[in-house]
């Protein structure tokens, strides 16, 4: 696994959390806003090794900008104080992801001032330029602030203009691959995307039998079809049935299954993170749910960390991971403790045990 344990320090909402122990499969329960979304962003960044469009797509997707005056005019520009705890962009400001022990490997994240001008001289800084500093495995880059708010503001790309003249990709570590689904329904562009890398393939069967899984053996065959991307969608062959139908016309719960398989299917060797993965899957097919989840990621070395609110969902983890014995699964509930947060961490015995009896441990 990449990660076997965590250990997560000034991001976002965390002060500090440690979790002694990863699965294949880790399922992160807790009440609303206590930060299982936040451990799932942490990982990402942990898996991009703190490039530079990971930072940037974070703060797209949660929308964190702030307001700058520009030429008598406000304007919304990204806002990266939110990525640190407090949001505080001073230099005593930091952020440390990755595994308990540091010879590890940690992702650090810091600020500092290039107070002479020296390291980027063509910033607009007057000599003050705050630079975010990125150290992973002894290696160090740095990236002016302002060039980092201009390349988000302006461009869409992950790796483009002063980002390639400041940031040294030659020089880095390679990314882990990290795929993620959820909360919402995955869209027909991301499942024609991740169709397109398996078709024809082994993996290809993944999404068949995961269908099968709620539907039956009614399910035949399954395809991605359309003339351009834009416009591709998922439909599926019915015995007994002279045309496909859409796969949407057979309810959220068969998107979201397809869906899961899809990227499952498309993490080898990488991370899959699932924000709330009881979204639009029934109670009754939870168990048969996280069986595929649990074997796919033995098989495909992918490692799986999700978050529920649903009892139903913790138990049919529980059910499954006390049956799938080539992979672990591991319950980790998130608390407030006053003003910090700690992790209680289940055993699939304990937690089948808990499932059996009716413990609540969401």
């Amino acid at each position: 696994m990449h990660l076997s344990d965590l250990a997560i320090t000034g991001f976002r909402g965390i002060e500090r959390l440690s979790i002694s122990r990863l699965g294949h499969v880790t399922l992160l329960a807790g009440g609303n806003g206590v930060g299982k979304t936040t451990v799932l962003d942490a990982v990402r960044l942990y898996a991009a090794r703190g490039r530079p469009w990971a930072l940037a797509k974070l703060l797209r997707k949660r929308e964190e900008f702030g307001a700058s005056d520009e030429e008598g005019d406000e304007i919304l520009v990204p806002d990266p104080s939110a990525l640190f705890h407090g949001r505080e962009l001073s230099t005593n400001a930091s952020i440390s992801i990755g595994p308990r022990e540091a010879t590890g490997g940690r992702l650090d994240i810091g600020v500092s001032v290039d107070s002479q001008g020296e390291m980027f001289p063509d910033s607009s800084g007057n000599g003050k330029t705050r630079i975010l500093r990125i150290v992973f495995q002894n290696r160090k880059q740095f990236l002016p602030m302002d060039t980092f708010q201009e390349e988000i503001r302006f461009s869409r790309s992950r790796d483009i203009g002063r980002w390639r003249r400041t940031f040294d990709e030659d020089e880095w570590k390679s990314a882990i691959e990290c795929e993620s689904l959820g909360p919402g329904l995955p869209g027909n562009r991301d499942m024609a995307r991740f169709w397109d890398r398996i078709a024809l393939k082994d993996s290809e069967n993944l999404p068949l039998h995961a269908l099968q899984a709620i539907l039956g053996e009614a399910v035949e065959r399954i395809a991605v079809v359309g003339e351009n991307r834009l416009r591709r969608r998922p439909i599926v062959r019915l015995r007994g049935s002279a045309e496909p139908v859409p796969l949407k016309s057979l309810g959220d719960g068969a998107v979201r299954l397809f869906g899961a398989a899809l990227a499952l299917a498309n993490s080898s060797n990488g991370f899959l993170l699932i924000d709330e993965a009881e979204k639009g899957i029934h109670y009754s097919v939870q168990r048969d749910f996280w069986s595929m989840v649990l074997r796919s990621a033995c098989k495909d070395n992918v490692q799986v960390l999700a978050t529920t609110h649903s009892w139903d969902c913790v138990r049919g983890f529980a059910r499954a991971a006390a049956e799938c014995e080539e992979a672990e699964g591991v319950l980790v509930r998130l608390e407030r403790n006053g003003d910090g947060l700690r992790a209680v961490e289940y055993s699939e015995d304990e937690l089948m045990t808990a499932a059996e009896q009716g413990i609540e441990v969401r």
